[in-house]
Protein backbone atom coordinates (compact mmCIF):
# COMPACT_ATOMS: atom_id res chain seq x y z
CA UNK A 1 0.00 0.00 0.00
CA UNK A 2 1.46 3.35 -1.02
CA UNK A 3 1.29 6.17 1.43
CA UNK A 4 -0.10 9.48 0.20
CA UNK A 5 1.68 12.42 1.77
CA UNK A 6 -0.27 15.53 2.48
CA UNK A 7 1.54 18.72 1.49
CA UNK A 8 2.71 20.97 4.31
CA UNK A 9 0.07 23.35 5.51
CA UNK A 10 0.72 27.06 5.72
CA UNK A 11 0.63 28.89 9.03
CA UNK A 12 -2.69 30.45 8.03
CA UNK A 13 -4.21 27.03 7.35
CA UNK A 14 -2.95 25.70 10.68
CA UNK A 15 -4.47 28.64 12.54
CA UNK A 16 -7.76 28.09 10.71
CA UNK A 17 -7.79 24.45 11.85
CA UNK A 18 -7.01 25.45 15.44
CA UNK A 19 -9.70 28.10 15.27
CA UNK A 20 -12.33 25.54 14.28
CA UNK A 21 -11.73 23.60 17.48
CA UNK A 22 -10.97 26.42 19.89
CA UNK A 23 -13.49 29.05 18.82
CA UNK A 24 -16.12 27.18 16.86
CA UNK A 25 -16.08 24.33 19.39
CA UNK A 26 -15.94 21.53 16.84
CA UNK A 27 -14.63 18.13 18.01
CA UNK A 28 -10.91 17.59 17.45
CA UNK A 29 -11.50 14.18 15.88
CA UNK A 30 -13.97 15.61 13.34
CA UNK A 31 -11.71 18.50 12.35
CA UNK A 32 -8.64 16.28 12.08
CA UNK A 33 -10.49 13.75 9.94
CA UNK A 34 -11.80 16.44 7.60
CA UNK A 35 -8.34 17.97 7.14
CA UNK A 36 -6.61 14.58 7.02
CA UNK A 37 -4.25 15.24 9.92
CA UNK A 38 -3.48 13.21 13.02
CA UNK A 39 -4.88 14.45 16.32
CA UNK A 40 -1.34 14.39 17.69
CA UNK A 41 -0.39 16.88 14.97
CA UNK A 42 -3.27 19.11 15.99
CA UNK A 43 -2.15 19.07 19.63
CA UNK A 44 1.44 19.86 18.59
CA UNK A 45 0.21 22.93 16.69
CA UNK A 46 -1.94 23.95 19.66
CA UNK A 47 1.05 23.70 21.98
CA UNK A 48 3.16 25.77 19.57
CA UNK A 49 0.41 28.37 19.36
CA UNK A 50 0.18 28.82 23.10
CA UNK A 51 3.93 28.76 23.65
CA UNK A 52 4.51 31.28 20.87
CA UNK A 53 1.51 33.44 21.74
CA UNK A 54 3.36 35.41 24.41
CA UNK A 55 6.18 36.14 21.98
CA UNK A 56 3.68 37.39 19.41
CA UNK A 57 2.23 39.88 21.90
CA UNK A 58 5.70 40.86 23.05
CA UNK A 59 6.79 41.68 19.53
CA UNK A 60 3.74 43.89 19.01
CA UNK A 61 4.50 45.88 22.15
CA UNK A 62 8.16 46.18 21.21
CA UNK A 63 7.32 47.24 17.67
CA UNK A 64 4.85 49.81 19.00
CA UNK A 65 7.48 51.20 21.38
CA UNK A 66 10.04 51.41 18.57
CA UNK A 67 7.52 53.20 16.34
CA UNK A 68 6.68 55.65 19.12
CA UNK A 69 10.38 56.29 19.78
CA UNK A 70 11.01 57.01 16.07
CA UNK A 71 8.06 59.40 16.05
CA UNK A 72 9.37 61.19 19.15
CA UNK A 73 12.81 61.55 17.57
CA UNK A 74 11.31 62.92 14.35
CA UNK A 75 9.17 65.43 16.24
CA UNK A 76 12.13 66.48 18.39
CA UNK A 77 14.22 67.11 15.28
CA UNK A 78 11.36 69.06 13.70
CA UNK A 79 10.98 71.17 16.86
CA UNK A 80 14.73 71.89 16.94
CA UNK A 81 14.58 73.07 13.31
CA UNK A 82 11.57 75.25 14.09
CA UNK A 83 13.38 76.78 17.11
CA UNK A 84 16.42 77.56 14.96
CA UNK A 85 14.28 79.26 12.32
CA UNK A 86 12.47 81.33 14.96
CA UNK A 87 15.80 82.36 16.49
CA UNK A 88 17.14 83.44 13.07
CA UNK A 89 14.00 85.43 12.26
CA UNK A 90 13.99 87.08 15.70
CA UNK A 91 17.64 88.07 15.33
CA UNK A 92 17.01 89.50 11.87
CA UNK A 93 13.98 91.41 13.20
CA UNK A 94 16.01 92.99 16.00
CA UNK A 95 18.78 93.97 13.56
CA UNK A 96 16.28 95.58 11.18
CA UNK A 97 14.67 97.53 14.02
CA UNK A 98 18.11 98.78 15.12
CA UNK A 99 19.01 99.72 11.56
CA UNK A 100 15.88 101.80 11.17
CA UNK A 101 16.24 103.47 14.55
CA UNK A 102 13.21 101.87 16.14
CA UNK A 103 15.12 100.81 19.24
Amino acid sequence: MTRVRRPNLTATEKVAILREVLLERRPVSEVCERHRIQPSQYYTWQKQLFEGGAAAFGRDATAEQARAQREIEALTARLATKDAVIADISQEYVQLKKAHGAL
